[in-house]
């Protein structure tokens, strides 16, 4: 089927989201699938699937590659997205195989035994090019063999997962300063929002698909660590940096919020309540603050989401980049409207969701080369500066679309 034009999609889609409003979510989900699969998906099957093993992902918006280098932080979350795509929206054996192409990829070439956790940088042909710096990427390996263990069933998908977890909950134990945190290197006496974000939401994940209390047990623990320290009551909003055991950290880093992240993580924990089981979980709360982080991020000069804000409204930002608009948390913030519009029956967050749909079609939807642009300049002017990892990966976008088309379509069976 040909992808849609830009004023078709957009007149497609506005009518599908009146419908949505009033409960009617039929059209509106079969317009997610048509974008997931005609704009989006094509560009990395045309572009990045290597056959010398894994995914390029130091690829331009043009689908131009950059370089053959191979971040096994991306590696891991294209094995999620594949895995999910097989498993939830499409049961094409081509996912699967893409999907455990670049797992094998990874397991052939990317642990490192005396680290006991997974290279950052590999060459195109698997050998090491920067070795243990980042926790996170073990967060992704853990992510992306999960969804592959459920996909396949095997065994040694299970085995690497609960290997890579159990390492990283061993180096947990110490402070988070003197974890391997790239690309946002952690203040000294400081802690990362970060770390038991994507801990908590990665340990309820591979606790569900392996029936493993014990990793469910260390995701309720991270999340009640965030509600307990990252979350400032004054201020009502997420900070980024805290003191390592909790409290106000010193300007400017102490007084960084990333809107996107907060939105991001806070659907995340309402992902973590339901498969923990969390008894006493703060869910309004983690509902409520989708909606004040959105409030808080939102450019009222030139619309979409800035990357980060300071507590007082200073221009020092602790954060880098700070004033920039990029593609993910714009994505991140239609699954958490989308999810908080699900789960309150409030149409304020349908009144944001609509109006960060608007802003994508307009601005971040690259209609010419498929996929999104990712980076653009606070008034949303394309921009190329590297920020964080050199890298346009098939991870945030995808992912949140897919979670919106299993919410509208599990509306709709329930209906």
């Amino acid at each position: 089927m040909k992808r849609m034009t830009q004023a078709e999609a957009t007149s497609t889609l506005q009518s599908a989201l009146a419908d949505g409003r009033k409960g009617e979510t039929t059209d509106l989900a079969a317009w997610l699938r048509r974008h997931l699969f005609e704009q989006v998906m094509p560009f990395w099957e045309q572009h990045a699937l290597d056959p010398q093993g894994g995914i390029l992902t130091c690829i331009n918006d043009r689908g131009e590659v950059q370089s053959t280098d191979k971040w096994l932080w991306s590696q891991w979350r294209a094995v999620w997205v594949f895995s999910h795509i097989y498993n939830k929206l499409d049961h094409d054996p081509k996912w699967l195989e893409r999907a455990q192409g670049i797992a094998e990829f990874c397991l052939k070439n990317g642990w490192l035994e005396k680290e006991q956790g997974w290279a950052l940088l590999l060459a195109q042909n698997g050998a090491v090019l920067r070795g243990y710096e980042s926790i996170y990427t073990d967060g992704f390996a853990v992510y992306g063999l999960a969804e592959l263990f459920r996909a396949t069933k095997e065994k040694r998908y299970r085995e690497w997962a609960g290997r890579t977890a159990d390492a990283a909950l061993e180096k947990l134990q110490h402070p988070y300063e003197q974890l391997p945190h790239f690309p946002y290197p952690i203040p000294l006496g400081a802690k990362a929002h970060g770390v038991p974000m994507i801990w908590s939401h990665v340990l309820a994940d591979l606790g569900e698909a392996l029936g493993e209390p014990r990793y469910l047990a260390a995701a309720r623990r991270l999340s009640a660590e965030i509600f307990k320290d990252f979350y400032c009551r004054d201020s009502d909003r997420i900070i980024e940096f805290v003191k390592e055991g909790g409290g106000v950290f010193a300007d400017p880093e102490g007084a960084a919020t990333v809107p996107g992240h907060a939105v991001e993580d806070m659907w995340f924990q309402l992902h973590v309540f339901q498969q923990t089981g969390m008894k006493d979980a703060p869910r309004d709360l983690a509902l409520r603050l989708i909606f004040r982080h959105l409030e808080l991020g939102w450019d009222q000069a030139y619309g979409g989401l800035t990357l980060a804000i300071d507590r007082e409204g200073r221009e020092e930002v602790g954060w880098k980049f700070a004033d920039t608009k990029l593609w993910w948390p714009q994505t991140e913030a239609l699954y958490g409207t989308l999810l908080g519009w699900h789960e309150t029956g409030d149409t304020a967050y349908f009144d944001w969701y609509e109006k960060i749909w608007q802003l994508c079609l307009d601005h971040y939807v690259d209609w010419e080369n498929g996929e999104w642009r990712q980076k653009l300049n606070r008034d949303l002017s394309p921009m190329t500066d590297v920020i964080a990892l050199p890298v346009k990966d098939p991870f945030h976008l995808p992912r949140a679309l897919m979670l919106q088309i299993e919410l509208l379509e599990a509306r709709q069976r329930q209906q």
